[in-house]
């Protein structure tokens, strides 16, 4: 019983040190969601090898989006004209970082390697998009595809017949505000939730049961260590912001910053489940590049991370979670319990569908992440059209 209630206990610490940002990620992510026309990102992403990949994996950096969630938006992004390089690019960057997953980091690690998070990232990104590129010959109808210009607000116009002049001002700014809000706490927040709290847990039991010195031992730096975390997070199915708990946990316990960083980029970007999709999606020849370049860029960053750290003296273990110190206690403690109680309809979603077999709606699921299904790049047919009303 004291081992279930010091799992909790250190679970708690985490969860409170975390709160206050994860809040803030996920009303950034919903704004995001809103205001940024994917219509107008996708027209950048087509001709040229270069270009392409660097705006896209700069788009994808601050999309709060999971290894499983991104496969059918950048599926979108190529039927909308995407060339693989900028697909491949944008299936890295998006799932590796996010608003939310970089302010956690800034929570629950240390600046320095919150700052290293998103660069490798997007490092790993452009290096493994221009790779497919320079490999694959683009094909003309890779850029010439129709592009999606329907309303990013539910129950809304198609874009079909809807001019862009007239539909710039179909919804007022509070329309929008709300609809974006109402993404970040129930469809974002339901897709995150489940994978968090059972990150939460993970570190909890890693901070009671692992012993100080012992991952420090093997994992403490060092090219073993950086294939190790590899080995152990490509594989898995952890979304960037559950696997930032477990990272700082595991730091805490003696593993080298370096080791950290290549489970925080390798684990969200991929894992089992979503291989499949990802060969339907870009090929196995493409696949095959995406998992090298990210095996390689991963350990290269973690091993020039840990060099980093040795060059100027500094130790992740002292540093980690000082920014949570900056926030009230108060506050901390506030955000934490309405993060708890927005947590409920998720976590109970979760629960009804792994112990009692209901099917996931879209409360507990997004973006096809119960059940695989191979993605299509045909057009997708056309929907019934809703009018596209003038504001009143």
């Amino acid at each position: 019983m004291s081992f279930i209630f010091r799992v909790f206990e250190e679970s708690w610490h985490l969860f409170t040190d975390a709160a206050v940002y994860i809040l803030f990620g996920l009303l950034v992510g919903g704004l995001l969601k809103v205001f940024l026309n994917p219509a107008y990102v996708a027209a950048h992403l087509g001709r040229g090898r270069f270009l392409p990949v660097l705006k896209a994996a700069l788009f994808g950096i601050p999309i709060p989006l999971c290894s499983c969630g991104v496969l059918p938006a950048a599926a979108s992004l190529k039927r909308q004209g995407a060339n693989n390089g900028a697909t491949t690019a944008f299936l890295i960057s998006t799932p590796e970082s996010g608003v939310d997953s970089i302010v956690i980091s800034y929570a629950l690690l240390d600046p320095l390697l919150t700052v290293a998070r998103p660069l490798a990232a997007l490092f790993t990104a452009v290096a493994a998009g221009f790779a497919e590129n320079l490999l694959h010959k683009q094909d003309e109808t890779d850029w010439l595809r129709g592009v999606d210009r329907s309303c990013p607000v539910a129950n809304c116009c198609d874009g079909t017949d809807c001019p862009p002049a007239a539909h710039a001002s179909h919804h007022s700014f509070v329309e929008k505000l709300t609809a974006g809000l109402r993404f970040a706490f129930n469809d974002l927040w339901a897709e995150l939730a489940g994978w968090f709290f059972a990150g939460l847990l993970l570190a909890g039991v890693i901070a009671v049961l692992v012993p100080s010195d012992l991952l420090g031992r093997y994992l403490g730096g060092g090219l073993s260590s950086m294939l190790i975390m590899l080995a152990a997070g490509i594989p898995m199915y952890i979304c960037a912001t559950a696997s930032t708990p477990v990272a700082a946990a595991l730091i805490l316990k003696g593993v080298s910053p370096g080791a950290a960083l290549v489970f925080l980029l390798a684990g969200p970007a991929t894992n089992i489940a979503s291989l499949s999709m990802l060969v339907g999606l870009l090929g196995r020849r493409a696949t095959m590049v995406y998992l090298v370049m990210l095996a390689i860029c991963t350990v290269l960053s973690g091993l020039v991370l840990d060099q980093v750290y040795a060059g100027l003296g500094l130790s992740a273990q002292a540093a980690v979670g000082a920014a949570a110190e900056m926030v009230p206690d108060w506050l901390q403690t506030a955000a934490a319990l309405l993060l708890l109680v927005l947590s409920v309809k998720p976590l109970l979603g979760v629960f009804r569908r792994y112990f009692r077999g209901t099917p996931a709606g879209p409360e507990t699921c997004q973006s096809s992440c119960c059940s695989p299904q191979p993605l299509s790049l045909q057009p997708a047919p056309p929907s019934e059209k809703t009018e596209c009303r003038s504001p009143s």
